[in-house]
Protein backbone atom coordinates (compact mmCIF):
# COMPACT_ATOMS: atom_id res chain seq x y z
CA UNK A 1 0.00 0.00 0.00
CA UNK A 2 2.71 2.38 -0.02
CA UNK A 3 2.76 4.38 -3.03
CA UNK A 4 6.26 5.03 -4.10
CA UNK A 5 7.37 1.61 -3.19
CA UNK A 6 3.96 0.68 -5.21
CA UNK A 7 4.73 3.11 -8.08
CA UNK A 8 8.91 1.67 -8.39
CA UNK A 9 7.94 -1.93 -8.48
CA UNK A 10 5.41 -1.55 -10.61
CA UNK A 11 7.48 0.12 -12.98
CA UNK A 12 10.25 -2.78 -13.28
CA UNK A 13 7.60 -5.17 -12.96
CA UNK A 14 7.50 -7.68 -15.98
CA UNK A 15 7.18 -11.53 -16.59
CA UNK A 16 10.99 -12.57 -15.35
CA UNK A 17 10.02 -10.40 -12.24
CA UNK A 18 7.95 -12.81 -11.33
CA UNK A 19 9.70 -16.47 -12.75
CA UNK A 20 12.53 -15.22 -10.53
CA UNK A 21 10.66 -15.14 -7.89
CA UNK A 22 8.84 -18.12 -8.44
CA UNK A 23 12.26 -20.14 -8.76
CA UNK A 24 14.11 -18.26 -6.12
CA UNK A 25 11.51 -19.66 -3.95
CA UNK A 26 11.46 -23.29 -5.15
CA UNK A 27 15.28 -23.20 -5.08
CA UNK A 28 15.31 -22.11 -1.29
CA UNK A 29 13.03 -25.12 -0.09
CA UNK A 30 13.76 -27.64 -2.71
CA UNK A 31 9.98 -28.10 -3.28
CA UNK A 32 7.27 -25.86 -5.27
CA UNK A 33 4.49 -24.50 -3.36
CA UNK A 34 1.20 -26.60 -4.08
CA UNK A 35 -0.90 -23.10 -4.14
CA UNK A 36 -0.35 -19.66 -6.36
CA UNK A 37 1.82 -17.47 -5.67
CA UNK A 38 0.97 -13.58 -6.52
CA UNK A 39 3.33 -12.01 -8.54
CA UNK A 40 3.87 -8.83 -5.85
CA UNK A 41 4.36 -8.37 -2.17
CA UNK A 42 2.47 -6.20 -0.18
CA UNK A 43 4.30 -2.73 0.67
CA UNK A 44 2.98 -2.25 4.08
CA UNK A 45 3.02 1.66 5.21
CA UNK A 46 3.50 1.88 9.38
CA UNK A 47 0.50 3.33 9.85
CA UNK A 48 -1.35 0.11 8.23
CA UNK A 49 0.84 -2.20 10.44
CA UNK A 50 -0.22 -0.51 13.65
CA UNK A 51 -3.95 -0.58 12.56
CA UNK A 52 -2.97 -4.45 12.10
CA UNK A 53 -1.16 -5.42 15.17
CA UNK A 54 -3.25 -3.05 17.24
CA UNK A 55 -6.68 -4.85 16.42
CA UNK A 56 -5.09 -8.37 16.18
CA UNK A 57 -3.94 -7.90 19.27
CA UNK A 58 -7.45 -6.32 21.06
CA UNK A 59 -9.32 -8.82 19.64
CA UNK A 60 -6.54 -11.67 21.40
CA UNK A 61 -7.45 -9.66 24.90
CA UNK A 62 -10.84 -10.34 24.30
CA UNK A 63 -11.01 -14.37 23.38
CA UNK A 64 -8.43 -14.94 25.83
CA UNK A 65 -10.60 -13.97 29.29
CA UNK A 66 -11.00 -17.12 31.17
CA UNK A 67 -14.95 -16.74 31.16
CA UNK A 68 -14.93 -16.30 27.46
CA UNK A 69 -12.82 -19.30 26.98
CA UNK A 70 -14.96 -21.38 29.30
CA UNK A 71 -18.26 -20.45 26.91
CA UNK A 72 -15.96 -21.47 23.89
CA UNK A 73 -15.19 -24.84 25.16
CA UNK A 74 -18.88 -25.72 24.22
CA UNK A 75 -17.41 -26.08 20.34
CA UNK A 76 -15.26 -29.19 21.62
CA UNK A 77 -17.24 -32.38 20.52
CA UNK A 78 -17.21 -34.79 22.86
CA UNK A 79 -15.59 -37.56 20.17
CA UNK A 80 -12.56 -35.27 19.62
CA UNK A 81 -12.12 -33.58 23.31
CA UNK A 82 -8.53 -34.18 23.90
CA UNK A 83 -7.16 -34.26 27.51
CA UNK A 84 -4.45 -31.87 29.50
CA UNK A 85 -5.71 -28.64 27.50
CA UNK A 86 -3.46 -25.83 28.46
CA UNK A 87 -4.63 -22.73 29.48
CA UNK A 88 -4.01 -20.80 26.00
CA UNK A 89 -3.18 -22.03 23.31
CA UNK A 90 0.55 -21.73 21.35
CA UNK A 91 -0.22 -20.46 18.02
CA UNK A 92 -2.74 -18.29 16.91
CA UNK A 93 -3.89 -16.41 13.84
CA UNK A 94 -6.05 -13.71 13.09
CA UNK A 95 -6.76 -13.10 9.61
CA UNK A 96 -7.32 -9.28 8.52
CA UNK A 97 -9.64 -7.93 5.70
CA UNK A 98 -8.08 -4.63 4.38
CA UNK A 99 -11.06 -2.25 4.14
CA UNK A 100 -11.70 1.67 3.42
CA UNK A 101 -12.64 2.68 6.70
CA UNK A 102 -15.16 5.97 7.24
CA UNK A 103 -12.27 8.21 7.48
CA UNK A 104 -10.71 7.76 4.18
CA UNK A 105 -8.07 5.62 5.48
CA UNK A 106 -7.59 1.63 4.98
CA UNK A 107 -8.63 0.07 7.97
CA UNK A 108 -8.49 -4.16 8.85
CA UNK A 109 -11.59 -6.18 9.42
CA UNK A 110 -11.66 -9.33 11.23
CA UNK A 111 -12.15 -12.35 8.73
CA UNK A 112 -11.56 -15.31 10.71
CA UNK A 113 -9.63 -16.66 14.17
CA UNK A 114 -7.44 -19.45 14.23
CA UNK A 115 -5.98 -21.29 17.19
CA UNK A 116 -4.65 -23.17 14.80
CA UNK A 117 -0.93 -23.51 13.04
CA UNK A 118 -0.47 -21.52 9.67
CA UNK A 119 2.58 -21.20 7.17
CA UNK A 120 5.11 -20.01 9.82
CA UNK A 121 8.52 -21.59 7.87
CA UNK A 122 7.01 -20.79 4.42
CA UNK A 123 7.21 -17.47 4.94
CA UNK A 124 9.96 -17.01 6.28
CA UNK A 125 11.67 -17.44 2.81
CA UNK A 126 9.25 -16.42 0.86
CA UNK A 127 10.38 -13.30 2.32
CA UNK A 128 13.27 -13.96 1.26
CA UNK A 129 13.10 -14.78 -2.22
CA UNK A 130 11.31 -11.22 -2.42
CA UNK A 131 14.09 -9.62 -0.98
CA UNK A 132 16.43 -11.46 -3.10
CA UNK A 133 14.19 -9.82 -6.30
CA UNK A 134 13.43 -6.35 -5.19
CA UNK A 135 17.37 -5.77 -4.58
CA UNK A 136 17.16 -5.50 -8.23
CA UNK A 137 14.51 -3.21 -8.69
CA UNK A 138 15.62 0.52 -9.08
CA UNK A 139 13.66 3.15 -6.42
CA UNK A 140 13.51 0.77 -3.35
CA UNK A 141 15.20 1.17 -0.16
CA UNK A 142 18.74 -0.48 -0.62
CA UNK A 143 18.65 -2.24 2.70
CA UNK A 144 16.48 -5.12 3.10
CA UNK A 145 13.12 -6.03 3.79
CA UNK A 146 11.34 -7.60 6.74
CA UNK A 147 7.77 -9.54 7.20
CA UNK A 148 8.49 -9.49 11.19
CA UNK A 149 6.59 -7.89 14.24
CA UNK A 150 7.82 -6.90 17.79
CA UNK A 151 11.28 -5.80 16.88
CA UNK A 152 12.36 -9.56 15.89
CA UNK A 153 14.54 -10.39 13.16
CA UNK A 154 15.38 -13.79 10.95
CA UNK A 155 17.63 -15.21 14.02
CA UNK A 156 15.34 -14.05 16.57
CA UNK A 157 11.78 -15.32 15.38
CA UNK A 158 13.51 -18.81 14.31
CA UNK A 159 14.22 -19.29 17.25
CA UNK A 160 10.92 -17.90 19.08
CA UNK A 161 8.98 -20.97 16.20
CA UNK A 162 11.80 -23.24 17.70
CA UNK A 163 10.80 -22.66 21.17
CA UNK A 164 7.08 -22.62 20.02
CA UNK A 165 7.39 -25.87 18.21
CA UNK A 166 10.27 -27.76 19.25
CA UNK A 167 10.30 -26.54 23.17
CA UNK A 168 12.93 -28.53 25.21
CA UNK A 169 12.85 -31.97 23.22
CA UNK A 170 14.97 -33.39 20.61
CA UNK A 171 13.58 -32.22 17.31
CA UNK A 172 13.94 -36.00 15.69
CA UNK A 173 11.29 -36.75 18.60
CA UNK A 174 8.94 -34.07 17.58
CA UNK A 175 6.68 -34.97 14.57
CA UNK A 176 4.59 -32.12 12.37
CA UNK A 177 1.38 -34.14 12.31
CA UNK A 178 -0.98 -34.49 9.54
CA UNK A 179 -2.58 -36.58 6.95
CA UNK A 180 -0.55 -37.96 3.36
CA UNK A 181 1.58 -34.78 4.09
CA UNK A 182 3.09 -34.93 1.15
CA UNK A 183 -0.16 -34.68 -0.60
CA UNK A 184 -0.67 -31.45 1.45
CA UNK A 185 -1.19 -28.27 -0.57
CA UNK A 186 0.66 -26.75 2.70
CA UNK A 187 3.60 -29.69 2.32
CA UNK A 188 6.16 -26.60 0.98
CA UNK A 189 5.47 -25.63 4.63
CA UNK A 190 6.37 -29.19 6.33
CA UNK A 191 9.45 -28.74 4.33
CA UNK A 192 10.34 -24.84 5.26
CA UNK A 193 10.09 -26.25 8.94
CA UNK A 194 12.26 -29.59 8.29
CA UNK A 195 15.23 -26.88 6.78
CA UNK A 196 14.68 -24.43 9.58
CA UNK A 197 14.03 -26.38 12.66
CA UNK A 198 15.20 -30.50 11.98
CA UNK A 199 11.16 -31.24 12.69
CA UNK A 200 10.00 -34.11 10.19
CA UNK A 201 6.46 -34.52 8.83
CA UNK A 202 4.81 -37.32 9.40
CA UNK A 203 1.28 -39.16 8.71
CA UNK A 204 -0.63 -40.18 11.60
CA UNK A 205 -1.61 -43.10 10.10
CA UNK A 206 2.38 -44.03 10.09
CA UNK A 207 2.73 -43.50 14.17
CA UNK A 208 2.99 -46.47 16.66
CA UNK A 209 1.34 -47.10 19.77
CA UNK A 210 2.73 -49.01 22.65
CA UNK A 211 0.56 -48.35 25.56
CA UNK A 212 0.74 -44.48 26.46
CA UNK A 213 3.82 -43.92 24.11
CA UNK A 214 3.98 -42.80 20.23
CA UNK A 215 6.22 -43.85 17.81
CA UNK A 216 7.81 -43.70 14.30
CA UNK A 217 10.42 -45.60 12.07
CA UNK A 218 12.79 -43.43 10.67
CA UNK A 219 15.84 -44.98 8.71
CA UNK A 220 14.65 -48.24 9.94
CA UNK A 221 14.98 -47.24 13.76
CA UNK A 222 11.84 -46.78 15.94
CA UNK A 223 11.93 -43.18 17.56
CA UNK A 224 9.84 -41.85 19.96
CA UNK A 225 6.99 -38.77 19.71
CA UNK A 226 7.23 -36.99 23.18
CA UNK A 227 5.65 -33.66 21.41
CA UNK A 228 3.14 -33.11 18.08
CA UNK A 229 3.30 -29.99 16.17
CA UNK A 230 -0.72 -30.18 15.41
CA UNK A 231 -1.61 -29.95 11.60
CA UNK A 232 -4.53 -31.86 11.67
CA UNK A 233 -7.49 -30.12 10.23
CA UNK A 234 -10.42 -31.96 11.72
CA UNK A 235 -12.86 -32.04 9.15
CA UNK A 236 -10.55 -33.33 6.93
CA UNK A 237 -9.52 -36.20 9.11
CA UNK A 238 -13.51 -36.86 9.44
CA UNK A 239 -14.16 -36.65 5.75
CA UNK A 240 -11.24 -38.93 4.97
CA UNK A 241 -12.85 -42.11 7.02
CA UNK A 242 -9.13 -43.14 7.96
CA UNK A 243 -8.43 -44.89 10.85
CA UNK A 244 -5.43 -43.99 12.94
CA UNK A 245 -3.40 -45.71 15.57
CA UNK A 246 -4.17 -43.98 18.66
CA UNK A 247 -7.55 -42.16 19.68
CA UNK A 248 -7.03 -38.49 20.40
CA UNK A 249 -9.32 -38.88 24.14
CA UNK A 250 -6.63 -41.52 25.37
CA UNK A 251 -4.06 -40.22 27.71
CA UNK A 252 -0.83 -40.27 26.02
CA UNK A 253 2.50 -39.20 26.57
CA UNK A 254 3.28 -36.87 24.71
CA UNK A 255 2.69 -32.64 24.66
CA UNK A 256 0.64 -30.70 21.57
CA UNK A 257 1.98 -27.86 19.92
CA UNK A 258 -1.12 -26.35 19.98
CA UNK A 259 -3.50 -28.47 21.90
CA UNK A 260 -5.78 -30.05 19.59
CA UNK A 261 -8.76 -28.78 21.13
CA UNK A 262 -7.87 -25.28 20.84
CA UNK A 263 -8.74 -26.10 16.59
CA UNK A 264 -12.58 -26.16 17.82
CA UNK A 265 -12.10 -23.20 20.36
CA UNK A 266 -10.51 -20.13 18.88
CA UNK A 267 -12.27 -20.41 15.32
CA UNK A 268 -14.98 -18.67 13.44
CA UNK A 269 -17.21 -19.94 16.92
CA UNK A 270 -15.39 -17.22 18.52
CA UNK A 271 -16.32 -14.44 16.71
CA UNK A 272 -19.92 -13.79 18.05
CA UNK A 273 -18.34 -13.22 21.11
CA UNK A 274 -16.65 -10.58 20.11
CA UNK A 275 -17.33 -6.64 20.29
CA UNK A 276 -14.49 -4.32 18.60
CA UNK A 277 -14.77 -1.60 15.83
CA UNK A 278 -12.55 -4.31 13.79
CA UNK A 279 -15.17 -6.96 14.36
CA UNK A 280 -18.41 -7.06 11.64
CA UNK A 281 -21.44 -8.52 13.36
CA UNK A 282 -21.86 -12.39 13.29
CA UNK A 283 -24.91 -15.01 14.48
CA UNK A 284 -25.13 -18.52 15.08
CA UNK A 285 -27.50 -19.96 12.76
CA UNK A 286 -29.05 -21.58 15.72
CA UNK A 287 -29.68 -18.22 17.41
CA UNK A 288 -31.01 -16.88 14.20
CA UNK A 289 -35.24 -15.48 15.21
CA UNK A 290 -35.53 -14.32 11.59
CA UNK A 291 -34.14 -14.30 8.14
CA UNK A 292 -32.42 -10.80 7.39
CA UNK A 293 -35.01 -9.30 4.17
CA UNK A 294 -30.96 -8.36 3.08
CA UNK A 295 -29.69 -11.69 3.37
CA UNK A 296 -27.79 -12.13 -0.20
CA UNK A 297 -26.57 -8.38 -0.16
CA UNK A 298 -25.40 -7.80 3.49
CA UNK A 299 -24.50 -11.43 5.05
CA UNK A 300 -22.32 -14.28 4.35
CA UNK A 301 -23.03 -17.81 5.68
CA UNK A 302 -20.13 -19.56 7.00
CA UNK A 303 -19.25 -23.23 8.56
CA UNK A 304 -17.41 -22.92 12.14
CA UNK A 305 -15.00 -25.34 11.55
CA UNK A 306 -13.69 -24.76 7.56
CA UNK A 307 -10.54 -23.99 6.43
CA UNK A 308 -10.00 -21.82 2.68
CA UNK A 309 -13.05 -20.74 2.24
CA UNK A 310 -14.77 -24.47 1.91
CA UNK A 311 -18.19 -24.56 2.74
CA UNK A 312 -18.87 -20.32 2.67
CA UNK A 313 -21.90 -19.23 0.74
CA UNK A 314 -21.53 -15.39 -0.30
CA UNK A 315 -24.82 -15.14 -1.39
CA UNK A 316 -27.12 -17.16 1.01
CA UNK A 317 -30.79 -17.56 -0.08
CA UNK A 318 -33.70 -18.27 2.81
CA UNK A 319 -33.63 -21.71 1.13
CA UNK A 320 -29.77 -22.61 2.26
CA UNK A 321 -30.50 -21.51 5.39
CA UNK A 322 -33.40 -23.91 5.54
CA UNK A 323 -31.59 -27.06 4.47
CA UNK A 324 -29.43 -26.89 7.23
CA UNK A 325 -30.68 -29.44 9.90
CA UNK A 326 -31.46 -27.85 12.99
CA UNK A 327 -28.89 -30.38 14.49
CA UNK A 328 -26.08 -28.73 12.84
CA UNK A 329 -27.41 -25.02 12.96
CA UNK A 330 -25.05 -24.07 16.04
CA UNK A 331 -21.69 -24.75 13.32
CA UNK A 332 -22.54 -22.72 11.38
CA UNK A 333 -23.08 -18.51 11.56
CA UNK A 334 -24.23 -15.13 9.39
CA UNK A 335 -21.70 -12.86 9.25
CA UNK A 336 -21.92 -9.27 7.66
CA UNK A 337 -19.81 -8.87 4.08
CA UNK A 338 -16.70 -7.31 4.62
CA UNK A 339 -16.26 -4.87 1.50
CA UNK A 340 -12.53 -5.61 0.74
CA UNK A 341 -10.71 -2.45 -0.82
CA UNK A 342 -9.34 -3.28 -3.91
CA UNK A 343 -5.88 -0.68 -2.63
CA UNK A 344 -3.43 -2.72 -4.27
CA UNK A 345 -2.66 -1.61 -8.06
CA UNK A 346 -1.04 -4.21 -10.19
CA UNK A 347 0.70 -3.61 -13.57
CA UNK A 348 -2.10 -4.06 -16.08
CA UNK A 349 -3.95 -0.96 -13.71
CA UNK A 350 -6.27 -3.41 -12.29
CA UNK A 351 -7.83 -3.46 -8.37
CA UNK A 352 -6.22 -6.17 -6.31
CA UNK A 353 -7.59 -6.93 -2.55
CA UNK A 354 -5.65 -8.01 0.20
CA UNK A 355 -6.17 -10.18 3.52
CA UNK A 356 -3.17 -10.25 6.18
CA UNK A 357 -3.00 -13.11 8.27
CA UNK A 358 -1.65 -11.48 11.99
CA UNK A 359 0.57 -14.88 13.25
CA UNK A 360 0.90 -15.06 17.24
CA UNK A 361 3.53 -17.20 19.33
CA UNK A 362 2.88 -18.30 22.86
CA UNK A 363 6.29 -20.08 24.31
CA UNK A 364 5.84 -22.94 26.99
CA UNK A 365 6.41 -21.10 30.19
CA UNK A 366 4.77 -18.11 29.15
CA UNK A 367 1.46 -16.48 29.07
CA UNK A 368 1.97 -13.53 26.72
CA UNK A 369 1.69 -13.52 22.64
CA UNK A 370 4.68 -12.97 20.58
CA UNK A 371 3.33 -11.34 16.99
CA UNK A 372 6.23 -12.72 14.75
CA UNK A 373 5.52 -12.10 11.22
CA UNK A 374 2.34 -12.23 8.53
CA UNK A 375 1.53 -13.62 5.61
CA UNK A 376 -1.14 -12.58 2.97
CA UNK A 377 -3.71 -13.42 0.20
CA UNK A 378 -4.39 -11.23 -2.83
CA UNK A 379 -7.61 -11.45 -4.58
CA UNK A 380 -9.17 -10.57 -7.57
CA UNK A 381 -12.62 -12.89 -7.06
CA UNK A 382 -15.75 -12.58 -5.11
CA UNK A 383 -13.64 -14.05 -2.19
CA UNK A 384 -10.04 -15.08 -1.54
CA UNK A 385 -10.59 -18.75 -1.89
CA UNK A 386 -8.95 -20.61 -4.91
CA UNK A 387 -11.66 -20.97 -6.62
CA UNK A 388 -12.68 -17.60 -6.80
CA UNK A 389 -9.61 -16.23 -8.57
CA UNK A 390 -8.27 -19.00 -11.11
CA UNK A 391 -8.83 -16.53 -13.68
CA UNK A 392 -6.95 -13.79 -12.78
CA UNK A 393 -3.08 -12.53 -12.20
CA UNK A 394 -1.41 -11.08 -9.04
CA UNK A 395 -3.41 -13.22 -6.86
CA UNK A 396 -2.43 -16.22 -4.29
CA UNK A 397 -0.18 -16.10 -1.44
CA UNK A 398 1.87 -12.84 -0.35
CA UNK A 399 3.97 -11.42 2.43
CA UNK A 400 4.20 -7.92 3.68
CA UNK A 401 7.02 -6.43 4.19
CA UNK A 402 8.60 -2.76 4.93
CA UNK A 403 12.36 -1.77 4.70
CA UNK A 404 14.52 -3.26 7.24
CA UNK A 405 15.97 -1.16 10.14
Amino acid sequence: MDSAHRAAFNAAFTGETYRRYVAEMERRVGVAPGFRLAETPVFLTDALGTALETAAREILAQIRRPEVIARMKAAIPPEWDVPGMDELPSLAQVDLAVVRGADGALAPRLIELQGFPSLSAFEVFQAEAWESVLAGVPGLPAGGWSPYFSGLDRASYVELLRRVVVADEDPEEVVLLDLKPREQKTYVDFEATRLLLGVDAVCATELEREGRRLYRRKGGRRVPVRRIYNRIVFDELIRSGLTLPFDFRDPLDVTWTPHPNWFWTWSKFSIPFLSHPAVPGATYLSDLTSVPDDLAERYVLKPLFSFAGGGVNVEPTAEDLARIPVAERGRWCLQEKIAYEPCIRAADGGGVKVEVRMMFYRPPGSREFVLGLNLCRLSRGKMLGVDFNKDFTWVGSSVALRPAG
